[in-house]
């Protein structure tokens, strides 16, 4: 009994941690398809925007154009120092920096760009057209600023490039010379080959001639041992006599008649 309550225990775990398993992906399915949604929700936007903005710079005159100008340079600017501090940061970790110091000019953007967006609501052009003197200095100031960040971001990038095209240059020329020279290689391989090969056949010849020697000498004990004259037989030799043994005795003359 106590067997089958932990059974079905278990069964109800494992169903429980399926079920939440499956609403936290269908909550992160959710969220990241609502969050595609409002990033294209936002790039439309945006792309109405500064289409309006360029119609209203090139096809009107006056304050209103003016101002339109002003936000599509102070946009501009903006974004590209993003796109490039933000791309940049992935490979120079020194350019955290550089973006808090873009945040903050960001925020001085954001005002400057609500500020003119509400002008053109304005129905005093006199007194928009007494302020565009002031708003052209802000607007150059914060994108004088976001450039300076973006062309030293791009100048660092471009700097490490070039050492290290440098560098690599370098290594590849010491290897193209290595891998050239092949002819004091072949012959440093060859003179060390020999001089191996004439050391082995050296040893070689040294112990055969140890080993002629040793049985030289052996031979020339043996002859000297012998008598003069006397010559070396094979053992199974039938002409050699037979040794006679202290126990045989002598054969008799045979009887003649």
């Amino acid at each position: 009994m106590e067997v089958g309550a932990l059974v079905i225990i278990f069964a109800l775990v494992v169903l429980f941690a399926f079920l939440g398993l499956g609403a936290w992906a269908t909550v992160k399915a959710v969220g990241a398809a609502k969050r595609g949604v409002d990033r294209t929700i936002t790039q439309a936007r945006r792309t109405v925007e500064d289409t309006t903005l360029k119609a209203r710079s090139l096809g009107q005159v006056g304050v209103t154009a003016g101002l339109a100008q002003l936000r599509l340079d102070l946009r501009a600017s903006m974004r590209a120092t993003q796109a490039a501090l933000y791309q940049g940061v992935q490979a120079d970790g020194s350019l955290k920096e550089s973006i808090a110091l873009f945040e903050r000019l960001s925020r001085h953007g954001h005002e400057l760009d609500d500020e003119l967006k509400r002008l053109e609501q304005e129905p005093d052009r006199k007194r928009i057209a007494q302020r565009l003197p002031e708003l052209r200095e802000r607007t150059a100031k914060i994108t004088e600023s976001a450039d300076s960040l973006r062309w030293a971001a791009r100048d660092r990038a471009r700097q490490f490039a070039d050492e290290d095209l440098a560098t690599l240059s370098a290594q590849i020329e010491v290897e193209s010379s290595a891998l050239r020279d092949w002819s004091r290689e072949s012959v440093d391989d060859l003179a060390a080959a020999a001089a191996a090969w004439d050391a082995d056949q050296g040893q070689g010849q040294g112990l055969r001639s140890a080993a002629g020697g040793a049985g030289g000498g052996a031979a020339g004990a043996s002859a000297q041992g012998r008598a003069p004259g006397q010559q070396h037989r094979p053992a199974l030799d039938a002409s050699t006599p037979a040794v006679g043994h202290p126990w045989q005795k002598t054969p008799r003359p045979e009887a003649t008649s």
